[in-house]
């Protein structure tokens, strides 16, 4: 909702910029030139200086999916992203008697591909702008809510003056912890349809055991396709859809990458926290990550409690599952990592050289101690209410009651003009706001979504009563939640969507007791958002100063900066390399040999009987790579990626397809807050695999012609 000034709002400050190693940086396609000595003498074998042209290839090929990264493989708009990001879709169309989870999916023709779940969208980059100077217009004097409200205003005029052209998706960020503002510009693909995805005994061989592991033999990998309208518009599913003709595709390459090779990744990383304080990095490891990581893992093994023994179940919770379980072991490893590089201790130490290089200069004294000593004053008054707020969201665990709440919002919003809705409630949401109230049918179950709430409520009732939310416990006194959910019909999507269409005062009247709890836990929740809103609007003021003084003490350095990350299009640089590990060698490649050592014929390491027999023949067809002598199934990089570069395709020197990064390595995802070079590695399906998955095991021949592969 406040995504575009609170995120920015809560790296409240940045550690002193540390010496950026040569694999390190998440850079902006504007950067390309800055860093183009680097990438040439690291192997790039393109012009470097036109790399990061949106305009021209390779980035004109990457594409979002709004979540995940993804990028066309074909002129007939064929997308190559990761098993994992189209689960959701598998999820969608399964049923006990279909189970593509499980079994995978081909389809045979253009006909028999399938919608993806509801509100899938495919983006397509076109552009990415500083737009600082429109967004920060009118502020110089402002301060709290004023300033907040002035920013919000500038930046939804951006964005609603760039939205007028057909079919576009457009939104400013906030960059160098708000320093800067960009705006990002894609085509929005609506009519999104899978066309391949292989087993989960291959897109996910190894389950949670393997995660964030190595080695590692997961074919992470899968194919949807952009329809439009026969006109070339972005168009809602119709039968009547075409495949989309995208401005340039990524070429397979018909070598594939061998150690030590330069690779490059374009994606669009989620979010890196590498510019917070110290004193946040502290706060953070030492205190919420705990909370949430405990937290995490007990909500995930209530989920396989209550879906044990029941197949429908199972399938209708397995998004959230594999959600769940995959940021636990995150945080897990965030910490483990934090412990092993001493980030913390690291953060104080860059944190005092800066503010020492502030008080070595009078004048820069002057000018930039107020804001370091507001800015101190703001982090630790979120840090105070950080660990209440998690328990609070803990009410959001109950699916019924957040739609409630979702759609009583919608319908306040609605009676106010367009330009002052909130973002998520103007009527450019008004789709995925929709298809956000269908996706609902595929994974609910009411007795489990009233156990989840249930145990959730539970938790935020250890909060003490006054951090607790007055209107809440109000209404639920002497309530059983079985009686919130026998009176309710939002369980039923047709009358979920009914209420899209409701004004507020057709929600005061309802009988309904989710209903009537989102009006009645409304107002104190505007409240608390009004108090986010000021104390962001003083945050962003006290943040841009800083930053000022950031990037000249970088400048100061010889140094270039980028960014963190924002969920916008990053360019980002590597090798393909291995690494010791506590007595141990980590080899750059996994081969196909090791899944048939894996392989146990249940649970997580039951890959299709078919992969195995071709494993064990050695019938591996073109795909061996000569300095391993059999096939490659990944391979470890030294590429600087994050949540939200999984499925971004991994390019060779020359700017082919090698394959698709997918994961990171347990004691390496704590790089969201520091680059180590010596323990950072990236996790990619290699190219020759996937290739070989398509011919030999499931016959996907149809796609390897239409990529040129055959």
């Amino acid at each position: 909702m406040k995504k575009f000034l609170l995120a920015g709002a809560s790296a409240l400050m940045l550690s002193a910029p540390a010496m950026v190693q040569a694999d390190e940086g998440m850079w902006l396609p504007s950067q390309t030139g800055a860093i183009a000595d680097a990438m040439k003498a690291a192997g790039l074998e393109l012009d470097a200086k036109t790399l990061g042209d949106l305009q021209r290839p390779p980035l004109t090929a990457i594409a979002s999916l709004g979540g995940c990264s993804a990028a066309f493989l074909s002129p007939q708009g064929l997308v190559a992203t990761n098993h994992h990001c189209v689960a959701g879709s598998l999820q969608y169309n399964s049923s006990p008697e279909n189970d593509y989870l499980t079994n995978g999916f081909l389809a045979q023709t253009l006909g028999d591909e399938l919608p993806a779940a509801p509100g899938s969208r495919i983006y397509v980059i076109e552009d990415l702008r500083n737009v600082t100077a429109d967004v920060l217009k009118g502020t110089e004097k402002l301060d709290g809510r004023a300033r907040y409200d002035r920013i919000q205003a500038n930046r939804t005029a951006l964005i609603e003056a760039c939205e007028k052209q057909a079919n576009r998706r457009c939104d400013v960020r906030a960059y160098f912890g708000g320093a800067q503002y960009w705006l990002q510009q894609q085509l929005e693909i609506k009519d999104v349809r899978l066309a391949y995805a292989p087993a989960a005994g291959v897109g996910n061989f190894g389950g949670e055991k393997d995660n964030w592991m190595w080695p590692r033999h997961t074919g992470d990998f899968a194919f949807y396709r952009a329809y439009v309208a026969p006109d070339g518009s972005s168009a809602a599913f119709s039968k009547d859809n075409v495949p989309f003709k995208p401005k340039a595709w990524l070429p397979i390459a018909k070598e594939g990458v061998k150690e030590g090779d330069f690779v490059m990744v374009a994606g669009f990383p989620g979010t890196t926290e590498r510019l917070r304080s110290a004193e946040e990095a502290r706060f953070y490891y030492e205190e919420l990550y705990p909370y949430q990581q405990r937290m995490l893992a007990a909500y995930g093994d209530r989920i396989d409690e209550l879906t044990a023994g029941n197949q429908a179940a199972v399938i209708a919770y397995a998004a959230t599952l594999q959600g769940t379980e995959n940021y636990e072991k995150k945080i897990a490893g965030q910490m483990a990592g934090a412990e092993a590089i001493s980030l913390v201790a690291k953060k104080q130490a860059e944190e005092a050289a800066f503010r020492a290089w502030i008080k070595a200069d009078p004048k820069r004294e002057a000018q930039y101690s107020p804001a370091l000593a507001e800015l101190d004053r703001l982090i630790a008054d979120g840090n105070a209410a950080a660990l209440a707020d998690a328990k609070r969201g803990m009410l959001g665990r109950g699916q019924l009651y957040g739609a409630a709440r979702s759609l009583y919002r919608w319908a306040n919003e609605q009676a106010k003009p367009d330009k002052e809705r909130e973002p998520g409630f103007q009527a450019r949401d008004k789709a995925f706001m929709t298809q956000g109230m269908q996706r609902i049918e595929r994974r609910y179950v009411q007795a489990i979504d009233q156990q989840l709430w249930a145990d959730g409520i539970a938790e935020y009732r250890t909060l003490p009563a006054d951090q607790r939310n007055k209107s809440f416990d109000a209404f639920m006194e002497g309530r059983e939640l079985a009686s919130l959910y026998a009176g309710s019909e939002l369980g039923n999507t047709a009358k979920r969507l009914e209420w899209m269409d409701k004004t507020p005062a057709d929600f005061k009247a309802s009988s309904d007791p989710f209903i009537q709890l989102a009006v009645a836990t409304y107002d104190e929740a505007m409240k608390a958002e009004a108090e986010d809103k000021a104390r962001a609007g003083h945050v962003q003021k006290a943040r841009s100063k800083v930053m000022e003084a950031r990037l000249a003490y970088a400048a100061s350095l010889g140094k270039t900066m980028y960014p963190d990350a924002n969920g916008s299009l990053r360019f980002t640089y590597g090798k393909v390399t291995g690494k010791a590990v506590d007595g141990q060698i980590w080899t750059p490649f996994t081969t196909a040999e090791g899944i048939v050592a894996k392989h146990t014929g249940r649970g997580e390491f039951d890959a299709p009987d078919k992969m195995i027999e071709l494993i064990k023949a050695k019938d591996y067809g073109a795909y061996v790579a000569p300095a391993l002598g059999t096939l490659p199934v990944d391979y470890l990089s030294t590429v600087d990626i994050t949540n939200g570069n999984s499925g971004s395709s991994t390019l060779n020197a020359r700017g082919e397809f090698v394959g698709l990064a997918f994961d990171g390595t347990i004691e390496g995802v704590v790089s969201d807050w520091m680059y180590d070079p010596t323990i950072n590695r990236t996790i990619h399906v290699d190219s020759r695999f996937m290739l070989w998955t398509m011919e030999k095991v499931d016959g996907a021949t149809r796609l390897l012609k239409e990529m040129g592969v055959k």
